[in-house]
């Protein structure tokens, strides 16, 4: 009886986890070319790119809350399976933490095409 009550809880645990952090990656983005942008178009870009960025940043703290809740919700996890979700959890932040360096990379060489346009 009290394992029963325990895989219930944990079960439910785990669905409330999962529902409650859904978390969503963030939608891409277009940065404009630095060198014919209007200054308006690079306003608006800037924008997008903070927006870009704050957004990411909160995906890859829900990725990783979510993973702990899922663990605790798992109950005597083999330690191959949790080798195995410590490797999925890195390898889908490091994409998305890579995407994001890719995308300030993109910004940074705009902002310097467009300046240099200027001189």
């Amino acid at each position: 009886m009290n394992r029963t009550i325990k895989l219930i809880s944990s079960i439910s645990l785990f669905c409330l986890a999962q529902a409650g952090l859904a978390c969503d990656y963030p939608a891409d983005i277009t940065v404009p070319d630095g060198g014919s942008a209007t200054k308006d178009e690079l306003i608006a870009a800037q924008k997008a790119v903070k927006e870009y960025i704050a957004n990411m940043d909160v995906y890859l703290e829900c990725i990783v809350e979510e993973e702990k809740l899922a663990r605790l919700a798992m109950e005597d996890l083999a330690p191959e399976i949790e080798q195995q979700r410590e490797e999925i959890l890195n390898k889908k932040y490091n994409a998305a933490w890579e995407q994001e360096k890719e995308v300030e990379a993109e910004w940074n060489a705009t902002v310097q095409a467009y300046k240099a346009r200027d001189d």
